[in-house]
């Protein structure tokens, strides 16, 4: 099965996009947040299906990132996952290469090249899940971000418009 996959951040603060305001004056999003608080999410998608698995972490790392491995085979859980990723540290980790090794009959990293954001279809999810959650909105806490993230990703867990459309995006390419 191929997949891609990447990670993206989400913050408990909102981000300033395309809106109207008044010539020469930076538009206003209320901002509530004592301190600001960062998730790292993980996901990939199946280009023929659109088919989308995402996790929620406190962090990236080796170990967050093999904790997502583990998810995504067993959404495939009888089929090889090859799995196209960008070059982040934690995808050459010295500790992850073992693992893979032991488990070449369930996952192959194969890696984009440097800097191409534009190869990668995950990053169109991405895209959309911050013009539905993330831009120009005010949401009053990190917990109720990550449950619209949530909300917003069950969209593409079954055969539905919005996934079709997202598939045929990438496939189209």
């Amino acid at each position: 099965m191929l997949v891609f996959q990447d990670e993206a951040s989400l913050s408990n603060t909102a981000s300033v996009s395309y809106k109207w305001s008044e010539k020469g004056k930076q538009p206003k999003i209320e901002q509530k947040q004592r301190k600001r608080e960062r998730r790292t999410l993980f996901g990939c998608i199946e280009p023929a299906t659109g088919k989308v698995v995402t996790t929620v972490e406190d962090k990236g790392n080796t170990v967050t990132f093999f904790k997502f491995l583990v998810k995504v085979s067993r959404q495939y859980p009888n089929q090889k996952v090859v799995m196209v990723v960008d070059n982040v540290r934690y995808h050459h980790a010295k500790r992850l290469k073992p693992i893979l090794e032991k488990y070449k009959d369930k996952f192959q990293l194969v890696y984009l090249p440097a800097y191409s954001p534009d190869l990668n279809p995950i990053e169109r999810v991405w895209w959309y899940m911050r013009k539905k959650i993330s831009h120009n909105r005010y949401i009053e806490t990190m917990d109720k971000r990550i449950e619209k993230f949530n909300e917003l990703m069950k969209t593409f867990e079954s055969e539905n418009e919005l996934g079709k459309n997202l598939s045929n995006l990438i496939v189209n390419i």
